[in-house]
């Protein structure tokens, strides 16, 4: 056998094992920070993969044919929809619940005390799409405090709403209360009376490579190291 044969059977032997699949994970822009945190704390060969933008976006991706083995939605409306596609393994489940608040620049320059104030034509609104959680539970609670807002843009996701906030192109916009600890933004809550409660629901999903590596993140995210991760980034746990 000749060098090169010889050189070639070596190699072969000593073939590394094949990089395990990357877990993906899709979640609403609203669980950012405490899904970061989460994949931080996670093993190496436990970290995921994260993608974040607005619910509904994440499961039109998933519906046309998108990859991921988790998916983390900030309602249960947006689960349902891929649920009823057949894309979820099991039965969701509600692992953190969520309040709105109204974000202004920091120091409240324009001084917005409630929803009321968000009918004034001084100010530019901004909400959620009407298909976004945030857009939709904004809307909820605009009904219930009587208040009529025609918004400046429907937004895609909370993370946009805040970012205008923040560089000064918005005056005010309805997202969750989680999302008003972030520098250059004021959260302003709302009225209880007023206000809606948001559920984020998990589901490992269909499209997995590794189904039990996909089960085993969303029971970290429903444990102890998640529970904790969350209750410290201002979410309430059920």
């Amino acid at each position: 056998m000749g060098t090169f044969a010889l050189l070639g059977a070596a190699c072969g032997g000593a073939r590394a094992p094949a990089a395990p699949t990357p877990l993906r994970v899709f979640a609403a822009a609203s669980l950012a920070q405490p899904f970061a945190a989460l994949a931080e704390a996670a093993p190496d060969d436990a970290r995921p993969r994260l993608s974040f933008a607005g619910s509904a976006q994440l499961a039109l991706q998933l519906q046309q044919g998108a990859q991921a083995c988790v998916f983390a939605s900030a309602d249960a409306v947006t689960m349902h929809k891929v649920v009823a596609a057949g894309l979820a393994v099991g039965e969701p489940a509600v692992f953190a619940r969520n309040r709105l608040a109204i974000a202004v620049p920091a120091g409240n320059p324009k001084g917005v005390r409630g929803l009321a104030d968000l009918a004034r034509r001084d100010l530019v609104v901004l909400l959620g799409a009407p298909d976004v959680p945030a857009g939709r539970y904004a809307r909820q609670a605009l009904q219930r405090a009587g208040v009529a807002v025609i918004a400046s843009s429907d937004e895609p996701s909370v993370r946009a709403i805040v970012g205008k906030v923040q560089a000064g192109e918005a005056d005010a916009g309805i997202v969750y209360r989680t999302d008003c600890a972030v520098a250059g933004v004021t959260g302003v809550p709302l009225d209880p009376a007023h206000d809606v409660v948001a559920e984020c629901l998990v589901v490992a999903l269909t499209s997995a490579a590794d189904p039990a590596r996909a089960l085993a993140f969303v029971e970290r995210l429903r444990g102890d190291v998640g529970r904790r991760i969350l209750a410290r980034h201002g979410f309430e746990l059920p």
